[in-house]
C-alpha cells in the first residue's frame, strides 16, 4: 500500500495555494537513477515505472530498481513532463522522490496536477476489449534458465506476450519465466524487452500467472 505524496509546508509565491495540490493514481513512465550505469561508455540504465501519485514538493514511483535514499533520480511521464529529484525514503516496491523544481515549474506542476485529476475525474470509460493489460501489481518476479531471479517491473501484458523492465539486457531468444508464466525474448524496448510465451493464456488468469510465485 502506498501513501500519497506530502505536499510540504512551504507557501507558494502564486495566487492559488499549490502545494497542497496533489494527484493519486496510477501514470506509466520511465526514470533513471545516476547512480546505475551500464557499458563502457556508462550510459544510463533507463526503466519503465509506475507513478502512484505525485504533489508539488514529492512523487510515490514503483518501479524495477529502487536505489538508495539521496540518490538523484531523472523520471518522465507524458502527462507531469521531465521531473528532476532525489530518493528520500526507499519503499518495498519503490520510492519516494523528493522533487527538485524552481518556484515557477513547481506552479506550472501543479497546474499540470490540476488538469490530470480534472481529466481523470471527467474521463468516459473505454469499453473496448484491449489486447493489452496493465496489472494492478507491476512488480513481480524474474526467472532466468539457471534458476537466478531478480525483480522486474511489468510494462504491459496479452494472452501471448508480456512487456517487462528489470536491471538485465538478455539476448534475443533467452528463455525465462515472469511469475509463473514462460516465453522467450523476442525484442527489445526502450525501457526494457517482451517475452513471447510458449501458448497462448487465458486473459482472466493473466494477474495470477504473473504474480511472483510462492515459496
Amino acid at each position: 500500500m502506498f501513501q500519497s505524496a506530502d505536499g510540504g509546508n512551504t507557501p507558494s509565491r502564486s495566487h492559488f495555494d499549490w502545494h497542497d495540490v496533489r494527484f493519486i493514481g496510477a501514470v506509466a513512465g520511465r526514470y533513471a537513477l545516476s547512480d546505475r550505469r551500464v557499458g563502457d561508455d556508462g550510459k544510463v540504465s533507463v526503466y519503465a515505472c509506475r507513478l502512484c501519485s505525485i504533489s508539488t514538493r514529492l512523487a510515490v514511483v514503483v518501479g524495477p530498481v529502487i536505489g538508495h535514499e539521496g540518490e538523484a533520480v531523472t523520471a518522465h511521464f507524458d502527462e507531469f513532463g521531465i521531473l528532476r529529484g532525489k530518493i528520500s525514503r526507499k519503499l518495498p516496491s519503490g520510492f519516494v522522490m523528493e522533487l527538485i523544481l524552481s518556484d515557477t515549474d513547481r506552479n506550472k506542476l501543479g497546474g499540470k496536477i490540476v488538469w490530470q485529476k480534472k481529466r481523470v475525474h471527467e474521463q468516459v470509460p473505454d469499453k473496448r476489449e484491449h489486447k493489452r493489460i496493465l496489472p494492478r501489481d507491476p512488480r513481480t518476479v524474474l526467472t532466468l534458465a539457471d534458476g537466478t531471479q531478480m525483480p522486474c517491473f511489468v510494462i504491459d501484458i496479452s494472452q501471448s506476450g508480456i512487456a517487462v523492465s528489470a536491471d538485465i539486457w538478455p539476448g534475443l531468444g533467452t528463455p525465462m519465466a515472469i511469475g509463473k508464466l514462460v516465453g522467450r525474448v523476442v525484442r527489445y524496448l526502450d525501457v526494457g524487452f517482451a517475452l513471447q510465451f510458449i501458448q497462448l493464456q487465458e486473459i482472466d488468469q493473466l494477474e495470477i500467472l504473473v504474480a511472483p510465485p510462492i515459496e
